[in-house]
This record gives C-alpha cells, sequence and structure tokens, in this order.
C-alpha cells in the first residue's frame, strides 16, 4: 500500500489555500461603488481635497464606512489619491483603522506596491507592526508574497515584526519562498528580509525549513542566501 505523506499533502493544501484566496480578500470599491458614493467617499475617491476640507468643517465624520466598511481614508489608498489621503489624514482620519477584510492603509498600499502611499501612510501614524487581513497577518508579509521589494525594505525600517506567523503558518520569509517566484524581486525581499535578522529556520506547519523549502522548489540563489546565514 502506498505510504500516504500527510505533511507534503498539509503543503499543497496550504498553497492552494493562499493562492485561491488573495484575489477575493482584499477588495477595492467597483465601478458601481464609486459612482454611488458621496460625501468624503466620494471626494477621496476623486482626490478632491477641497471637497474634503469643506466637508470636514461642515462636520462630516472623517472616518464614515461604507458597506465594506471603509473609511475615506481607505478609499484614498485605494485609489491611489495621496493628496486626499494627506488631507484627511491631517483633518484626524485613523490611518490604522481596519475595513470589513481587517486591511488598514499600511498594507492596501503594500499590496499595491504603492510607495508614495506607504511613505504617507507611515509618516502620518500608520503602524507596519498591525496585525491585518483575513489570513491575520501584516504588511510585511503580502509584500514579501508578492515580491515587492521596496516596500518590504520601507516596512522592515518601519519596524515591521519579522517573524510573525500568520494563520496559515508562513512568516514572511517563508512567503518569499513559497509563494514567490524564485525571480529578482522575490531573492531581493529574502536578502533583506535575512540581513534585517529574520529567523532563517523557523519551519512552517509540516516542519519545513525555508531552506529545504527553496532547495524543494530548485531556488538556487534563495538557497545560497539562507545557507550563507546559518540556515539548516
Amino acid at each position: 500500500m502506498q505510504r500516504v505523506d500527510r505533511s507534503g499533502m498539509m503543503a499543497v493544501w496550504l498553497v492552494f489555500l493562499a493562492l485561491a484566496m488573495p484575489a477575493s480578500a482584499q477588495i477595492a470599491p467597483g465601478p458601481a461603488e464609486l459612482q454611488a458614493y458621496s460625501g468624503l467617499h466620494a471626494a477621496a475617491a476623486k482626490g478632491d481635497t477641497a471637497t474634503i476640507e469643506s466637508l470636514a468643517k461642515s462636520g462630516a465624520t472623517i472616518d464614515s464606512r461604507d458597506s465594506h466598511g471603509r473609511t475615506p481614508l481607505h478609499v484614498a489608498a485605494f485609489m491611489r489619491q495621496p493628496d486626499a489621503a494627506r488631507t484627511l489624514m491631517r483633518l484626524g482620519a485613523d490611518p490604522n483603522a481596519l475595513e470589513a477584510q481587517k486591511y488598514d492603509i499600511v498594507t492596501i498600499a503594500s499590496v499595491a506596491d504603492d510607495v508614495a502611499m506607504l511613505k504617507l501612510a507611515l509618516a502620518g501614524g500608520g503602524s507596519a507592526a498591525n496585525i491585518t487581513s483575513p489570513y491575520e497577518g501584516t504588511a510585511l508579509i503580502a509584500a514579501a508574497h508578492l515580491g515587492h521589494d521596496e516596500i518590504v525594505r520601507m516596512l522592515i525600517a518601519a519596524k515591521a515584526p519579522l517573524d510573525h506567523v500568520n494563520n496559515l503558518g508562513w512568516t514572511a520569509l517563508i512567503e518569499s519562498i513559497v509563494l514567490g517566484n524564485g525571480g529578482k524581486r522575490h531573492i531581493t525581499v529574502l536578502e533583506a528580509l535575512v540581513q534585517a535578522g529574520a529567523n532563517v529556520n523557523q519551519a512552517d506547519r509540516a516542519g519545513n525549513t525555508p531552506l529545504s523549502l527553496a532547495r524543494g522548489r530548485g531556488y538556487g540563489e534563495m538557497v545560497k542566501i539562507l545557507e550563507r546565514a546559518g540556515a539548516h
């Protein structure tokens, strides 16, 4: 009888789960929502800072929520409207508010590879340490997954937790391997995490170390980086 490799099956299932869910996890405002928006949400989506100022002076709730729990600041981040985001934060918008899927503006900017918005979010009081998303992860884990190397360096500088484990059992370092493509940007992400002091021997739930995961995928440059850092 053929032996069932339960740890291998679990690893495959976790990869499938992680790849299947992100598209539906972070939900930006769609065309119908944008058309239906009024007040601060509409102004934020359009980057209309004058209207934001006027509405705020008239007593509009700066952190009002739409049907997906998004504040005007979330909308500004999703729609890449830095002037609107800057104005909203100056007027008191909460940079650490979570929308319905538990995303903050730091994570929204990180997933979008939006360097300018991330700079604004961090300067405005957004925290790189927030636990966000349905995966109970961090902006750093999301950025490592996607290979957003400059974003990763910014989050590391902002004191993001290097070894946080999400509910899939993965750290940012592990995600840069198992959900990366082994290309230049993911290699740069891995190197940045290693240089920052991320744990190179923290295994996943199936007991696979980062080194074994990189070897199993044939990611030779990642293997070299890990070996130089003392991974086993």
